[in-house]
């Protein structure tokens, strides 16, 4: 029997698992089916109960020894190498959930999403074909084409009512494939078409992840992919199209286009950036007359003027004047101090140093570095901010080579650190800055042994004392760690500083360290043994 503590929990876990574990992925259905051989099979054995974890060994190839928190179920442990949840994990799960009810009803609705998947799939293709035979002519025109966009959506997509959010991207690729079907032969016309499609796709879904209350946590477990395909597939298409002069023809449905995306920024939405990227790219590429912008401007002004404006709208706002080159008005906004506008600058600076406009560029390559710190400190993900420091690094530096600006690229190697510690340090080192490049190190934190020898070497032989701290920190962090080892390497370490001071001459400040140091550290009797064994002192 299953203590009744642990009923609430085991069933908490279930639902999570369904999420963890997702049915249309060939590892995690190879994984529960793995998993389910081996609890059908009677391999769990020595379940039991303490605390709060559920104990229980699973007879595999070795046996394997699992500790199931039911209260996270992701931080679930085994004594396997397997990496993330197990077999011998899931294995000992079912075993556990057999006793409160059925496993194979569980199994059945964790496999539901993907039969649902395919249920919606033919359905929505069988849809598709009777929307192209029903149709008959095919729409032209912007109005047509939208219309018709607007049929296959609500068809496709809630004809049978609210979507399942696992089933969003199968109805959504098959009103894709609906859409492109009724793009015109032309070349030009069918990029045109397509790259209408695209943006009203991306609005509609908005509106129907609004509709349906879906949050960002729940967009980015099922389709965020989509969005992002959206706009990856507008950009592919706008790159195409920025080629060559449009026709006359098209300027009636650009400007229809322009007055359809106005809604991209302006809601209370998540997928901030992607749709202000769409916004801007639609902005620079297409909207380009004047009293398009300054109107657009108007309207986005009320937006600004709220209390917290939302950041997409503020991108926008900031972009059409950076087009519109009202530097000063665009600063104004930038300078204001936000760090959470730093991600959307990068779009700028890259926009100066592809127009090769270096002298707009300046103020706006300083707001930036003066904005990194901040915005570095409130991520605790610490891949993310080494991707970004690398794309911040990577978009200035053609602004600070081709300006002689190396004071502004050391200013942002500093902002950025520790994160731009590679660069940094490549850099102090090849300027020859060695004081400086002694305190970078001392302030990451490294041990010396780490910095490479060729780096050693070479500082020795140009200013050994900058040596001297480096030394000096890695000796005492040894003997903080107290363990014999450690007592080891901090005398290994405690030689070459002798050999340094001697280098400098300076033998009474080796002495007066050594001193000290062992007077501070005579009740660590291992070390002192170390030492003598070393032969730093008398024996």
């Amino acid at each position: 029997m299953i203590p009744e503590r642990f009923l609430e929990p085991l069933e908490f876990a279930a639902n999570e698992l369904k999420g963890l574990l997702r049915a249309e992925n060939e590892e995690d259905a190879r994984l529960v089916q793995k998993g389910l051989m081996l609890f059908r099979q009677g391999l769990v054995y020595q379940l039991r109960f303490e605390d709060d974890k559920v104990l229980a060994t699973v007879q595999d190839v070795t046996p394997a020894k699992v500790e199931l928190n039911l209260e996270f179920i992701h931080l679930s442990e085994c004594s396997c190498p397997a990496e993330g949840f197990c077999r011998h994990q899931t294995a000992v799960f079912l075993q556990l959930l057999s006793k409160a009810r059925s496993v194979s009803m569980w199994i059945e609705e964790w496999r539901k999403p993907i039969k649902e998947k395919q249920t919606a799939k033919n359905w929505g293709l069988q849809r598709a074909k009777d929307l192209l035979k029903s149709s008959g002519q095919l729409k032209t025109g912007y109005d047509g084409w939208v219309a018709g966009f607007e049929e296959s959506f609500t068809e496709l997509l809630e004809k049978q009512g609210e979507p399942r959010p696992y089933v969003l991207p199968e109805l959504f690729h098959v009103y894709l494939r609906r859409m492109k079907a009724g793009a015109p032969v032309e070349q030009e016309w069918k990029l045109l078409y397509l790259l209408i499609g695209y943006v009203f796709s991306f609005k509609k879904l908005m509106a129907l992840s609004k509709k349906y209350g879906h949050g960002e946590e729940l967009i980015d477990r099922y389709y965020r992919h989509l969005y992002q395909s959206l706009m990856e597939d507008s950009v592919e298409i706008m790159n195409k199209l920025s080629v060559h002069s449009l026709p006359f023809a098209f300027d009636q449905y650009i400007e229809k286009l322009k007055d359809d995306s106005a809604g991209l920024i302006t809601g209370s939405f998540g997928l901030d950036y992607e749709r202000a990227h769409l916004y801007r790219l639609l902005w620079t590429h297409f909207f380009k007359k004047k009293e398009w912008r300054e109107a657009e401007i108007q309207k986005l002004e009320s937006f600004i003027k709220e209390e917290s404006p939302i950041l997409p709208s503020v991108a926008g706002y900031v972009h059409l004047h950076i087009l519109e080159r009202n530097d000063e008005q665009a600063l104004s906004v930038l300078n204001v101090p936000n760090h959470l506008m730093t991600p959307y600058m990068l779009y700028w600076i890259d926009y100066f140093s592809a127009n090769k406009d270096w002298n707009r560029m300046g103020p706006y390559a300083e707001a930036f570095i003066h904005k990194l710190r901040d915005y570095l400190k409130q991520s605790d993900d610490y891949y993310a901010c080494m991707d970004f420091t690398r794309m911040a690094i990577k978009a200035i530096s053609p602004y600070c080579l081709e300006c002689s600006k190396m004071d502004l690229y050391e200013k942002a190697l500093m902002e950025t650190l520790p994160y731009s510690y590679s660069d940094y340090e490549y850099l102090l080192f090849e300027k020859g800055e060695f004081i400086k490049w002694a305190d970078l190190q001392a302030f990451i934190g490294f041990d010396i042994e780490s910095l490479g020898k060729d780096r050693i070497r070479e500082i020795s032989k140009m200013e050994p004392s900058i040596l001297l701290p480096l030394y000096h920190q890695a000796i005492t962090a040894h003997i903080n760690m107290k363990n014999r080892d450690h007592y080891r390497e901090a005398v290994r370490k405690m030689k070459k500083l002798r050999t340094l001071y001697n280098k400098l001459k300076r033998q009474e400040d080796w002495q007066l360290f050594l001193e000290l140091l062992l007077e501070k550290t005579k009740r660590l009797r291992a070390f002192q043994e170390e030492c003598k064994r070393g032969k730093l002192i008398d024996a």
